[in-house]
C-alpha cells in the first residue's frame, strides 16, 4: 500500500509499476484482472514468508511468472480437465484457473506445505473450478484422468513424461513449459515417449507480444500406451 499525506490508504494494483505491464496484464486477464491481483499480493506476502517463492521473484512477479503462466491457456482447448503436475504455488494451475474460469483444474502437490498454501488461496480467491489435491502423480494413475496435464519446473522431461502421461486420456496433452533446453530435453525424452506410444510431440511458442521471450511449451499428445518392445525388434508396416 502507498500512504499519501493525509493517510488515507490507496491501493495500488501490486507490482504493475509501469504503463506496458499493466496494458498487458489486462490483455491477458480480462475482468479477471483484480483477482489476478489478489493471487499476486498473496504470493509476494506469504509465498514469499513461507519459502514458496524466492524474493528476488516479486520484482518479476507479474512477466517472468503470472503473464508467462497465463499465456499457456492459448494452447488449452474449451471446457478441458487439467492437472497441473507439482503444482507449487499454482504456476501454472492457479493461474489458468483465473484466466480460464471454463476449465477445470486439479492442482497436484506432494508437499503439505504447499497444498496448505493452494487451499487458501483458492479460498480467498473463490475459485470454483479448482480441486487441490495432496500427492504424486504416480499414485493417482488409473485413478485420475485429464484432457490436459501442465507442469512448470518440476523435472526433466523424460522424467515428467513417465507421470503425467499415465493421467491422460488418448488423446490427452502434455503442455511443459520449458526454457532454452527444450528442444534437447524433448530429443532425450524421446525413448520415454516411444514407449508409451505417443501420437505426436512438438514445441509451441505462446505469448507473442506480450511476454519477451514467448514462453515456450512442449507439447506431447498421448495414444494408447503400447507395450514395451523386446530390443531389436520392428513395428510391422500396415
Amino acid at each position: 500500500m502507498n500512504r499519501p499525506a493525509g493517510g488515507t490508504r490507496v491501493r495500488v494494483p501490486c507490482l504493475l509499476w509501469n504503463d506496458s505491464a499493466v496494458g498487458i496484464a489486462r490483455e491477458v486477464f480480462g475482468d479477471a484482472l483484480p483477482v489476478a491481483e489478489q493471487y499476486a499480493e498473496f504470493l509476494s506476502g506469504p509465498g514469499v514468508e513461507r519459502g514458496l517463492i524466492g524474493p528476488r521473484e516479486v520484482d518479476r512477479l507479474w512477466e517472468r511468472h503470472l503473464i508467462n503462466c497465463a499465456v499457456v491457456a492459448e494452447a488449452i482447448p474449451a471446457a478441458a480437465s487439467v492437472v497441473d503436475i507439482g503444482s507449487g504455488a499454482g504456476l501454472p494451475g492457479l493461474v489458468l484457473a483465473i484466466v480460464r474460469p471454463d476449465l477445470d483444474i486439479t492442482l497436484l502437490e506432494p508437499l503439505l506445505r504447499r497444498t496448505t498454501f493452494l487451499d487458501e488461496a483458492v479460498g480467498m480467491l473463490k475459485l470454483g473450478n479448482v480441486t487441490v489435491l495432496r500427492g504424486r502423480a504416480e499414485e493417482h494413475a488409473g485413478k485420475l484422468t485429464v484432457d490436459v496435464a501442465t507442469a512448470r519446473a518440476v523435472a526433466p522431461l523424460e522424467r515428467l513424461a513417465g507421470w503425467a502421461l499415465p493421467l491422460l486420456r488418448p488423446g490427452g496433452e502434455l503442455l511443459a513449459l520449458k526454457g532454452e533446453r527444450a528442444a534437447a530435453e524433448l530429443a532425450e525424452a524421446g525413448p520415454v515417449l516411444d514407449r508409451f506410444g505417443v501420437r505426436s510431440t512438438e514445441l509451441l511458442q505462446v505469448g507473442r507480444g506480450k511476454v519477451d521471450p514467448p514462453t515456450t511449451l512442449v507439447r506431447v499428445v498421448a495414444g494408447a500406451r503400447a507395450p514395451r518392445r523386446a530390443p531389436g525388434s520392428r513395428k510391422r508396416s500396415s
